[in-house]
């Protein structure tokens, strides 16, 4: 018994309620691509067979009316007594200021995942008052909200009392806290990257309040180029909490004359999660183990309502940072709600009218997304629900090709990434073509795993190229790929087809760069032999740009691990994530160069602490660890078949825990005994040790020496 929603509107409407409350400066600041809203009519409907009577009691979200066998009823009934037999309840409620959504509370008859919800009245009524027709019905949507009074428009996180660390006085405060003199300025220091609300405490006097928030010290003393602040009217009395959440360490606070407080603090402000399902590492190496916390920690304060990129900066939604924290919470808490409440937010509603955040490449990173989540859960009504809106995301994608290659149009953004060198990203890009490619493949997948849609749905679909066989679109786009991109030469996959002057003439740019190379490795597009050349003319060579963002070496790191890496990457990662915890980062960046110093670290975007340094995409080691140290990963989806191939790459020995969706996997590993412990409903395993291949099944601890 749960309320329930058309599906993916509840996500819709607070993502737009998440994704607004961005501000720069004290002014807001919202996305700049096309925010949908939620249906504002919804009708729910359910047959029941009863063998005895039962009285319902109907909660709504919204005005409803209640048609009962097919008959409207008066007014808006809070119960109604159902008869003994077989009875239709059709329920239609409206709301435009939050999704409709119902909650049905009787013996028998609850409101749950087996009614069915339209936003359409595709119903034309004849001369006699017969109504005909009706609209396409699908799964509602729900989540946690289990009572009549836990209502969704009223869902917030979680708080939590935090005290401040220091706070330092730079003009004190009058001992009377009544003096007219002057203002009183306080620095207040929480240890450490955190997100929540202010709190000031036994507020004698009132008057404006500013607040200057800072990631570190130095923006927080810096009033004209913070990135945050508030100024708010407090009155005297004994507790004032501020009213939106911010992110910060330091916070500057500017009391006004006559003003005092004695004390503040803050309200900590996260997302539940369970410790006893959740992902762990530790190992012989103290600097490796405070990496993966540091890492923890990040992912936690980005994964709130939704996976966003930043707690300052942005505080969105963006795909391209999503499906690595995706990837990272699959380590780490399994929390598969929120996963889903991201990939239908940023999905929205058709009509498709531009890119996922309006960038190609985001678009592309959407779709496997989807099938990352299925590898991972298992989960195939997600797929179901979702693969509708593949298909009208995939049909503008094939709108807009240019003789058949993924190109960004006037409209588009291509991102790739943050580079430090010159890199254009105009034409036929290669690295967008590996990711479109694999697009493809995907949508095939998903059409194999959802199998055919109605008639009646597909035709409410309007989609331009129907039936398209996506499986031999890949195929031959990676055959095109090869001939034109890859360079015997070079033995890499060179950087793009540029524009000219004469529409029709495309130059190939032979810049080589790290991006197509290390993509065509992850997604299995170059054979071994090829593998070995792009590592070793690629990824090893000093003469190809270096890529600087957390966000790319999350996928460098992958691919030289697939590549058996593992004792560089380890290394890497304790120099690359070890030099932000030596400049001391207590969460980690949006970008980090060990070129800079000091105060450099805290620019970017042209402003002196544009740079965010709590983002999701700087978590990497919380995924690389688990996935290539402990070496554990599902091998068919939700973990129904797995395995294990640890890597200890000099380490005196490590152990952890891996989340599925049955529990977690527990591993220690030694340099000669391996000792792993399943929970009781998954899939085989299979364990890759030295030259040994050992069978685990679930629910034993098995100790194997190598």
């Amino acid at each position: 018994m749960t309320w329930i929603w058309y599906p993916a509107d509840f996500e819709i409407w607070l993502g737009n309620r998440f994704n607004n409350r961005r501000t720069e400066r004290g002014a807001m600041f919202p996305p700049f691509w096309k925010q949908d809203s939620h249906w504002v009519t919804v009708e729910f409907s359910r047959e029941y067979d009863l063998e005895q009577p039962e009285t319902i009691r109907i909660y709504a979200e919204g005005r409803y009316n209640f048609m009962f066998d097919g008959k409207l009823q008066f007014g808006e009934p809070k119960e109604w007594l159902v008869p003994a037999g077989r009875h239709k309840l059709n329920i239609k409620v409206h709301n435009q200021a939050t999704p409709p959504a119902l909650f049905i509370e009787g013996e028998t008859i609850q409101s749950d995942d087996t009614w069915r919800v339209t936003h359409e009245d595709k119903i034309w009524i004849d001369e006699n008052g017969v109504a005909h027709g009706s609209g396409i019905y699908l799964k509602p949507g729900y989540w946690h909200f289990d009572t009549p009074s836990n209502r969704p428009s009223l869902f917030q996180l979680a708080r939590e009392e935090w005290q401040a660390v220091a706070t330092h006085v730079l003009t004190p405060q009058p001992p009377d806290g009544h003096s007219e003199e002057k203002n009183t300025t306080l620095l207040v220091d929480f240890g450490k990257e955190t997100m929540g609300y202010i709190v000031l405490n036994s507020i004698k006097g009132h008057g404006i309040v500013e607040l200057y928030y800072g990631e570190s010290k130095a923006e927080a003393l810096d009033k004209e180029y913070c990135e945050t602040l508030d100024k708010l009217e407090v009155e005297e009395g004994p507790r004032f909490v501020v009213p939106e959440s911010k992110a910060f360490r330091f916070v500057q606070v500017v009391l006004p004359k006559g003003m005092a407080v004695d004390s503040i603090s803050m309200e900590y402000e996260y997302l539940p999660q369970d410790p006893l399902r959740s992902g762990s590492f530790e190992c012989s190496d103290e600097e490796l183990n405070r990496i993966w916390q540091i890492g923890a920690y990040t992912m936690d304060l980005t994964t709130r309502e939704f996976m966003m990129d930043g707690i300052k900066r942005d505080r969105w939604t963006w795909s391209g940072d999503a499906i690595q924290s995706y990837l990272m919470n699959y380590y780490l808490r399994f929390d598969s709600e929120t996963v889903k409440r991201t990939i239908r937010q940023l999905r929205g509603k058709d009509p498709v009218t531009s890119h996922v955040n309006t960038i190609l490449d985001y678009t592309f990173y959407w779709f496997k997304s989807v099938y990352d989540y299925y590898q991972y859960t298992g989960d195939r009504d997600f797929v179901v629900e979702m693969y509708p809106r593949m298909l009208t995301l995939m049909d503008y994608c094939l709108g807009r090709l240019f003789d058949g290659w993924a190109i960004g149009q006037p409209d588009d953004w291509v991102f790739i990434d943050w580079v430090d060198f010159p890199m254009h990203k105009r034409g036929i890009v290669c690295f967008e073509q590996i990711l479109f490619s694999k697009s493809l493949e995907t949508m095939q997948l998903c059409k194999d795993l959802v199998g055919p849609l109605s008639d009646l749905h597909l035709s409410n679909l309007h989609l331009s190229y129907p039936n398209v066989n996506y499986g031999a679109m890949a195929e031959r786009l990676k055959k095109k790929i090869d001939e034109t991109f890859w360079s015997s030469a070079d033995l890499a996959y060179l950087h793009a087809l540029e524009p000219t002057e004469s529409p029709e003439k495309l130059i190939l740019n032979t810049q080589v760069n790290k991006f197509a190379s290390m993509f065509a490795i992850l997604y299995g597009y170059a054979d071994e032999k090829r593998q070995q050349e792009i590592l070793h003319h690629v990824m090893q060579n000093p003469n190809v740009p270096a890529i600087t963002t957390p966000y790319m070496r999350f996928y460098e790191l992958a691919a030289l691990c697939q590549l058996g890496m593992h004792d560089d990457v380890l290394k890497e990662i304790k120099t690359y994530w070890g030099g932000m915890l030596r400049e001391g980062a207590t969460t980690f960046w949006e970008k980090y160069n060990p070129e800079m110093h000091g105060d450099e670290h805290l620019t970017m975007y042209g402003r002196p602490y544009g740079k965010s340094l709590c983002h999701a995409w700087g978590a990497s080691p919380v995924f690389l660890l688990g996935r290539y140290y402990l070496g554990i990963e599902p091998t068919s989806p939700g973990y129904a078949s797995w395995q294990a191939k640890p890597h200890l790459s000099g380490l005196e020995w490590m152990r952890g825990t891996v989340p599925t969706p049955f529990g977690p996997i527990r591993i220690e590993v030694t340099p000669h005994k391996v000792c792993i412990t399943t929970p009781k409903k998954i899939g085989k395993g299979t364990l890759f040790i030295a030259d040994k291949k050992v069978k685990i099944e679930a629910g034993q601890t098995k100790t194997i020496d190598y």
